[in-house]
């Protein structure tokens, strides 16, 4: 069969490796000159399995209330007149219930356990290197009431097989011997050992370069502008590369991994995908002092913050801005984080010289991503992964091979039937 791949971001890529590997033509499409120069460019490089709590829990309603009025807020909705901004917000208020959260729990945790078990086979197998450290992810918490909050989702994740484990302040210092400046406040930690960190934007570049090699066609600098079909079945994708040339891609299956567009193009096949773009900022600064630098990588909870260490650079990432499409670069936020990194770590980098960054994350209400076949019957979804990418490319596209080729993953999944 000959599948067209629509994106080449790291879940695009990821699908189109894994849908070579089980004997398809695949062929890829992307607006960009190379892969894995939008959304996966700059993220904030954690494979975590550890990092399943939802955005929707519980306690989201009123913090989100909070953080209406705050610039530099973890997670702000700017309210705009998009019916799809509130049609998704209504839909966030509804996972926040106690039950919902420990499902959504099950299904990112399940997921992620057999990504990053596929990744590690992957990259054993191909020789795969992309800034790797292999030392866990370490959760600190600087707030008494957020770290007495964290032990149930982490309860939950230890029934389902997450080796996420509760320390206090003087194991994580032993862990990560860089947070020593704020000794004094931390109020405890987590601990994933099996935890990893790395560039997703090499992967997704030493990724592509394989595939290629494979017999994968990529087709860069070509955009998909629409469909040719009936309401059941896609005859054709339109395209126009960056010399204005228009062409139509026909093939006999197709996969949308386009991100946060995902849901414009479903809707142009007549269907709806709960996905609004999370836009999410990093700063990318060279190492000052060794000693000072981590080398576990870190999520800074109150502040919905993770650090990686990527070769002799630290990236900083998070927050959330539920803003439309919009692209600009907020400096309020990334100065934001660049002051929380210099406060936590002053001497690990050279804080000043930040690289800025920002992107779209595809994020669905629940956090789960689509995986799986669409109500048109000759395409595939892998899309709305929100934060998690990266975490979950590989064992999303291992699915999905799965699932086109007719055979059941191994993976227990809630797989869409959108």
């Amino acid at each position: 069969m000959h599948i067209l791949v629509m994106g080449a971001g790291v879940v695009g890529v990821t699908s189109a490796w894994f849908l070579r590997q089980a004997g398809h033509d695949v062929t890829v499409v992307d607006r960009q000159g190379r892969a894995g120069v939008e959304t996966s460019y700059a993220n904030g490089g954690q494979i975590s399995v550890s990092h399943a709590e939802p955005w929707a829990n519980p306690s989201a309603p009123l913090k989100v209330l909070k953080w209406l009025s705050q610039p530099d807020a973890p997670l702000l909705f700017r309210l705009r007149m998009d019916p799809a901004q509130w049609l998704w917000g209504l839909k966030f208020l509804t996972q926040c219930t106690s039950g919902r959260a420990a499902w959504n729990i099950r299904q990112m945790v399940n997921l992620g356990i057999y990504s990053r078990s596929t990744l590690q086979a992957l990259r054993t197998e191909l020789g795969l290197e992309y800034d790797q450290l292999e030392k866990g992810i370490l959760h600190f918490y600087t707030s008494e009431k957020e770290f007495e909050a964290a032990r149930e989702p982490t309860r939950i994740m230890q029934d389902l097989g997450c080796d996420r484990q509760v320390i206090d302040a003087d194991r994580a210092l032993e862990l990560e011997p860089a947070l020593a400046p704020i000794r004094n406040r931390i109020a405890g930690a987590t601990y994933t050992r099996e935890d990893e960190s790395g560039d997703a934007r090499k992967f997704t570049q030493a990724l592509a370069a394989k595939a290629e090699a494979a017999g994968v066609e990529f087709l860069y600098d070509t955009e998909v502008v629409g469909f040719e079909g009936t309401r059941d079945r896609i005859l054709g994708v339109g395209t126009i590369d960056s010399e204005g040339a228009h062409r139509t891609l026909r093939m006999d299956s197709y996969v949308l991994s386009m991100g946060s567009y995902s849901a414009h193009f479903a809707r142009k096949l007549g269907f709806s995908l709960n996905i609004y773009p999370a836009k999410g900022y990093s700063i990318t600064a060279p190492v000052k002092d060794e000693e000072a630098a981590f080398q576990v990588s870190l999520t800074d909870d109150e502040y919905k913050l993770v650090y990686s260490r990527l070769g002799n650079r630290l990236r900083v990432a998070g927050t959330a801005e539920l803003n439309g499409y919009d692209r600009d670069l907020n400096l309020v936020r990334c100065n934001a984080i660049v002051r929380r990194a210099s406060e936590i770590m002053p001497d690990a980098a050279h804080w000043g010289q930040s690289e800025f960054w920002t992107g779209l994350r595809p994020a669905t209400p629940s956090n789960v991503p689509y995986i799986g076949k669409s109500r048109v019957s000759n395409l595939y979804l892998n899309t709305g992964h929100g934060t998690l990418g990266w975490t979950h490319s590989c064992g999303s596209a291992a699915a999905l091979a799965d699932i086109v080729s007719g055979r059941t993953p191994e993976l227990e999944f809630d797989f869409t039937g959108v």
